[in-house]
């Protein structure tokens, strides 16, 4: 049976940071399958990705719960996937059950570790696979969960690596991007910590953080008493041609999670060629090689951090051996296409 059409159900899209979904869904409509989005809420923001505009996903995207099954009886998708273990997942349960189809989902991070569903065994079991990002997220969805290993495929998230590619020089003054969601599992004080270590050793740099959230305002109060107001700048959520030129600028970008599934953000750097510091949380470990591609911290160590990202500016050379190491290995492990190459093999046999 030949996949021709898939639906899939997510929590909200368009979602400015969760461009995973969204390059997911393009590069499918790239090799011109059918596609229908089932979002169960509307965005709240209106700063879109271009590349969400020009794939014509807006005009796939259904955002009324109650008109999802009669869409999807008219649609007649050979299979659906949801992102996340959460609601959409119980909503794509469902569908599937009416429908007679079989049904997949993605687990990330917070469904997995700090929310997951009380029923993720049942909700597993019922999927035709569940899949993850990450061999770390496998483990524990086994161990917690009791899903077995044979019913749970590894496929990390991909970036479009022709895209996010390094391209022109680097400004004068050294920059450290960081791009983050502000909230508190991002632990976005301890790299402001980190660079207050910094400019008592006398570096020149430039923080960038691009992303908004929660954490703001708490945030930037706290960049104030570390005496770092024109040092670390924020610079609020941005689109992803915004996000892709900050990589292209960074000396080295930096990651500060208590907990993660598999950063795409990370990929995106390491696509670009720049090395990362980053805590070893989650998949991130499955993402960076140590002292290959980047440098791995301990969580909540604001001085090994600094360290790392001292020597990585200390050591232009050192950063440009990782950084081509990083997009090579994101060429090899990380491309959108082979994300989606596996995605769908996936499908095929669950069809």
């Amino acid at each position: 049976m030949t996949l021709r059409r898939v639906a899939y159900v997510v929590n909200v899209f368009p979602k400015l940071s969760e461009t995973f979904i969204a390059a997911e869904l393009a590069e499918l409509c790239r090799r011109q399958l059918e596609v229908r989005v089932l979002s169960l809420r509307q965005p709240a923001e209106k700063l879109r990705h271009d590349f969400v505009t020009s794939a014509g996903l807006i005009e796939r995207t259904v955002h009324e719960p109650r008109e999802f099954s009669a869409i999807l009886r008219e649609f007649r998708p050979e299979v659906l996937h949801a992102h996340f273990a959460t609601e959409p997942t119980s909503m794509a349960r469902q569908l599937a059950a009416e429908l007679g189809i079989r049904f997949t989902f993605t687990a990330h991070g917070y469904d997995v570790y700090r929310r997951p569903p009380q029923d993720f065994a049942a909700r597993a079991a019922a999927a035709g696979a569940v899949v993850t990002v990450s061999e770390a997220n496998a483990h524990h969805i086994t161990k917690s969960f009791g899903v077995p290993p044979d019913h749970i495929r590894v496929i990390p998230c991909g970036v479009n690596t022709d895209q996010f590619c390094p391209q022109g020089a680097k400004p004068r003054l050294p920059h450290v991007v960081c791009v983050a969601r502000l909230n508190p599992v991002k632990n976005l004080v301890l790299l402001l910590e980190a660079c207050s270590i910094l400019k008592t050793r006398n570096l020149s740099f430039r923080c960038v953080v691009v992303g908004d959230g929660p954490c703001r305002n708490e945030l930037e109060r706290k960049r104030t008493q570390l005496g770092l107001d024109s040092d670390v700048e924020f610079v609020g959520a941005a689109k992803q041609s915004d996000v892709l030129q900050w990589w292209r600028r960074a000396t080295v970008g930096v990651l500060t999670s208590d907990s993660e599934g598999m950063p795409v953000c990370l990929m995106e750097a390491a696509a670009c060629g720049v090395p990362v510091v980053a805590t070893a949380v989650g998949g991130v470990p499955e993402l960076v090689r140590d002292n290959v591609t980047g440098l791995l911290t301990q969580p909540g160590d604001c001085l090994s951090l600094a360290e790392a990202l001292e020597r990585l500016l200390r050591e232009p050379e050192t950063a440009a051996r990782m950084g081509t190491a990083a997009r090579r290995r994101a060429e090899e492990c990380f491309s959108v296409k082979r994300q989606v190459d596996q995605l769908t093999a996936v499908w095929a046999g669950v069809m």
